[in-house]
């Protein structure tokens, strides 16, 4: 819900949360970790809440030591947020009086927010999976259950890897159309994937579902997320049980956590469905507010390539996370959820290299020019791939969700 944290007019004490361009204004309050740490960031500062935390009762439990699993708690969450926007916002507070619990973010390394236990890929995009489709299935390009079911698959939480950290480009059994038998070898079509991971809060117990209409009890925040893919691998092993060596290598997550709190302003109406969604999956406040309106970027090279928007999701993160517990699969907190490739309708809002240089069935795909004068089709080594993202609104203090950085070694 609105509140006085959304206020477009509040100031912060701390200058660089007043910078226009500011990606983290007081309005947005994101969290991340360090090592040992728990961090709240401000404009180009952060705040160490561990410390603070040993000094001062906070609403969130065990931040002391660095843990930010008591943000699954939503009502703790609120609080916390806003004791931190009176703090930063007065010039009289407690925090403004101990500033030595600030400290530059450019000299802190982050690390993931949580230790994740369980990391779940959805294909929740309807235009990605229908162009991607139909460069297999021209005639037919969705199959008959996307429309009724949020497609999925387990992921593996061991290879995800915070922003920033190089990703080695992998090897695996790669198979011409016309060789009689597959090879051994470094992949040839490296791809990014731009997505929306989703945490999890609290969790459910065995054998209970989460309803949807209670989702939001469930879920933390969101970060930026790049589901990096290995195309010519995962053509040849997808079949029969879908990815595996081709998605197990990396996944690059942004290190900040952007709450369902600072969020609110963004909510939007749900894509539109037909036929309506099952009863466990349709709910009037969901299809109200349940997607997000997200600015989503890709830059390769030094330029941007692509731009998208999550509210052209077919699924929103709701129904993804009751979905993924409607047979009673246990969540808990600290889980990551995906949302797949976000991609809109036109060609130049496709969310990886795979749709972006596609032309058309039996066509030669046509490589994204770059500025230097070369061009891609897949992922060069040396190359540097970042995601950006950003949450606008008339009315409302803009909020960046930081960067999602990789360069392919």
């Amino acid at each position: 819900m609105l509140d006085h944290t959304h206020d477009e007019k509040a100031t912060s004490w701390v200058e660089s949360a007043n910078w226009p361009e500011s990606a983290f204004p007081v309005q947005h309050l994101p969290f991340g970790r360090a090592m040992g740490r728990g961090l709240v960031a401000i404009g180009d500062q952060v705040v160490d809440l561990s410390a603070i935390a040993r000094e001062k009762s906070l609403p969130v439990s065990d931040l002391s030591h660095g843990n930010l699993l008591g943000l699954a708690d939503g009502k703790a969450r609120r609080e916390l947020r806003h004791w931190l926007f009176e703090q930063l916002t007065s010039t009289n507070s407690w925090l403004a009086g101990h500033r030595h619990f600030l400290r530059p973010l450019a000299e802190v390394h982050m690390i993931l927010p949580f230790v994740v236990g369980d990391y779940t890929d959805f294909y929740a995009s309807i235009h990605h999976a229908t162009r991607v489709g139909s460069m297999f299935r021209p005639d037919n390009p969705l199959l008959p259950n996307y429309t009724w079911v949020p497609i999925g698959y387990h992921g593996r939480a061991s290879s995800l890897i915070v922003s920033g950290t190089a990703v080695p480009r992998p090897s695996g059994q790669l198979k011409a159309d016309d060789a009689p038998a597959p090879v051994f070898a470094p992949c040839k079509m490296l791809d990014y994937e731009l997505e929306l991971g989703c945490w999890v809060g609290n969790g459910n117990p065995l054998g209970e579902p989460i309803e949807l209409a209670r989702v939001r009890d469930h879920w933390i925040g969101v970060s930026l997320l790049n589901d990096w893919s290995a195309r010519d691998i995962q053509r040849w092993e997808y079949q029969p049980l879908g990815p595996f060596l081709a998605k197990s290598f990396a996944t690059s997550v942004s290190p900040w956590i952007t709450t369902q709190e600072a969020l609110a302003p963004f909510f939007c109406p749900a894509a539109a469905h037909s036929p309506p969604p099952l009863d466990y999956l349709n709910d009037p406040q969901d299809q109200r507010e349940g997607a997000l309106d997200l600015q989503l970027e890709v830059e390769l090279g030094g330029q941007t390539i692509s731009r998208s928007n999550s509210k052209d999701l077919f699924w929103t993160l709701g129904q993804m996370l009751t979905h993924h517990a409607s047979n009673g699969c246990p969540m808990r907190p600290g889980d990551l959820l995906a949302s797949g490739t976000i991609s809109g309708e036109a060609p130049e809002s496709a969310g990886c290299l795979l749709e972006l240089t596609w032309v058309g069935p039996g066509q030669p795909r046509q490589p994204v020019k770059l500025t230097d004068g070369s061009s891609r089709t897949f992922l060069q080594n040396g190359d540097e791939v970042v995601l950006r993202g950003w949450a606008r609104r008339d009315g409302f203090r803009s909020l960046g969700l930081g960067e999602c950085r990789g360069d392919i070694l």
